[in-house]
């Protein structure tokens, strides 16, 4: 069966500083993959890379069999990949509601995640809907991040550090919707510094440093010695 999307063989360089090095992994349908790694490990630069916008120098992107990688970044959104970037990004001139139907934009036919639906799956984005998307908490403006990606109705979502500056029980607010988000048939992958968040949210992680990934598999079969190894390079010959 074709993976939903593959990665094969990526190199990707900002100017003459390579980032990427030969980076392979697969997420297939309903699947959840986690990437980790210390700041600097090449983990927003897959993601960018993934997204068309960071410039791919050697290998492949397939979106359900599809090459796309050096695809503009306009025409993968539209094709299914939306991103949750670092930071937000929020429009501060717009209000929550407005943020959100950015998104809609990018639609290309009718999906499952309308306005009301993403207003359910995070109820104080209806209650705070006229406020300015900036003028939130930033638990709740990670929220309205999300849920922008969300009115794209994407295939993929890519979640890059979605934890980063919250407190551990808005942490744990966001991270339960990813059920109901992998239900209504997106696939995720996130990219996470906190390692505990990442095994209990993903089936399959992948460990990264300096442009390579370092470790991969099941949470379950991977040990708190050998992913703490991969994370910090530490090697035991």
């Amino acid at each position: 069966m074709t993976a939903l999307l593959s990665i094969a063989g990526l190199t990707a360089h900002y100017g003459d500083f390579q980032a990427l090095f030969g980076v392979d992994l697969t997420l297939d349908q309903g699947q959840t993959i986690a990437i980790i790694g210390a700041n600097g490990a090449g983990k927003t630069t897959l993601m960018r890379a993934i997204t068309g916008v960071a410039r791919v120098t050697a290998g492949t992107v397939t979106l359900d069999g599809e090459d796309i990688t050096r695809h503009p970044a306009p025409d993968i959104l539209t094709r299914g990949i939306a991103m949750v970037p670092e930071g937000r990004r929020l429009f501060p001139s717009l209000t929550v509601e407005e943020n959100l139907m950015i998104g809609a934009h990018a639609r290309t036919g009718n999906g499952f995640w309308t306005l009301d639906r993403v207003q359910a799956l995070f109820p104080i984005l209806k209650d705070r809907r006229h406020n300015p998307g900036t003028a939130l908490s930033g638990g709740q403006q990670q929220m309205v991040a999300i849920g922008r990606a969300l009115m794209s109705n994407p295939r993929v979502l890519l979640c890059d550090e979605l934890s980063l500056g919250l407190a551990p029980v808005v942490i744990k607010e966001i991270y339960a919707a990813f059920p109901q988000i992998k239900d209504s048939g997106t696939s995720i992958i996130v990219v996470e510094q906190d390692i505990g968040q990442a095994l209990r949210v993903a089936d399959h992680v992948h460990c990264m440093m300096e442009g390579r990934i370092t470790l991969s598999g099941r949470p379950a079969d991977l040990s708190r010695d050998a992913i703490h190894d991969a994370y910090f390079g530490v090697s035991h010959a």
